[in-house]
């Protein structure tokens, strides 16, 4: 399982143009499922987003997590994160999971950002085309792999 979590000032999703979901300060967060996928992966995330210390403290030193600042978190399910482009023109996205598989897992982790204490959780709609707003402060980006971790 992998997650892009970009830290933003405002974060927003539009479905046929009405807004599913928005954050204010806080974490964009991509989502991508592969096949071999449980809930274990998405716990295990879940608990590094809402701990991992990005945000800045009076100091001006990223110390501070999510739960520190009470950041929401924007879950968007995103299939093409497990492209594989090493080959021709065309990514092939024969490593991301069936829709069946990857909905309650997406579904999951954002429950278990819930439980973990992150204040506000906002989710896209799984399978929809997507208009997706990040406003990237910093700009910070961090990939979370569960393979990494």
């Amino acid at each position: 399982m992998r997650v892009i979590l970009q830290r933003v000032r405002r974060g927003q999703v539009t479905v046929d143009s009405q807004v599913v979901g928005s954050v204010e300060m806080g974490f964009v967060a991509l989502v991508g499922v592969t096949h071999d996928d449980t809930n274990a992966e998405a716990e295990l995330l879940a608990k590094k987003t809402a701990n991992l210390r990005v945000f800045e403290d009076p100091d001006g030193k990223m110390n501070l997590s999510a739960l520190d600042v009470g950041a929401g978190v924007l879950v968007i399910s995103q299939f093409t994160l497990y492209a594989d482009a090493r080959k021709g023109r065309r990514p092939s996205f024969v490593q991301a999971a069936r829709p069946e598989t990857a909905e309650p897992l997406v579904r999951y982790y954002a429950d278990r950002l819930r439980a973990e204490g992150v204040s506000r959780v906002e989710n896209g709609v799984f399978g929809a085309i997507m208009q997706v707003e990040i406003h990237n402060d910093g700009p910070v980006t961090i990939i979370l792999d569960t393979n990494d971790l």
